[in-house]
C-alpha cells in the first residue's frame, strides 16, 4: 500500500481527484478517502505523493494528518524532489518544522532541502 502509484487510466483520474482535495485543503474529504482505504502515498504519474502535494501547496494541516497515518517523509518524486525540500522552496515554515519533526531527511532528493535552503538564503528554516 505504502507504494501505490496510478497504473492505469482509472486509477490515475483517482490519485488525480485526490492531489485535487490536497492542493485545495479539503481535509474532510481526504480523511474520508483516507480512512476508506485510501493509500496514504498514494502518488500521480509525476510521482508527487499526497504529502509532497501537501507541502508545496502549504496545507500545514492537510500535511499533519498525513504523517499522522504514516506518509513516507522522504519519498521523492519522479524528479528526485523531497517534500522538504518543497516546503523549503516554497518558504513554508510550519511545514518545514512538521516534516522535520517527523524525521524529514534534509540531504534526500536533488536538490535537497539543505541545497535549496542555501539557495535561497533560508538555512534558518533547517535549524
Amino acid at each position: 500500500m505504502s507504494n501505490a502509484n496510478p497504473a492505469d487510466a482509472a486509477t490515475a483520474d483517482h490519485a488525480a481527484a485526490c492531489a485535487d482535495l490536497v492542493r485545495g485543503g479539503n481535509l474532510d474529504a481526504l480523511l474520508g478517502k483516507l480512512d476508506g482505504g485510501m493509500p496514504v502515498d498514494l502518488a500521480d504519474v509525476s510521482g508527487n505523493t499526497l504529502l509532497m502535494l501537501a507541502a508545496y501547496h502549504g496545507q500545514a494541516a492537510v500535511v499533519s494528518a498525513l504523517l499522522e497515518r504514516g506518509a513516507d517523509v522522504n519519498r521523492l518524486n519522479d524528479r528526485g524532489q523531497s517534500p522538504l525540500a518543497g516546503a523549503v522552496f516554497k518558504g513554508e515554515d510550519t511545514i518545514v518544522w512538521l516534516l522535520l519533526e517527523a524525521g524529514a531527511d534534509v540531504d534526500a532528493g536533488s536538490p535537497s532541502a539543505a541545497a535549496t535552503a542555501e539557495l535561497f538564503g533560508r538555512g534558518d528554516l533547517l535549524r
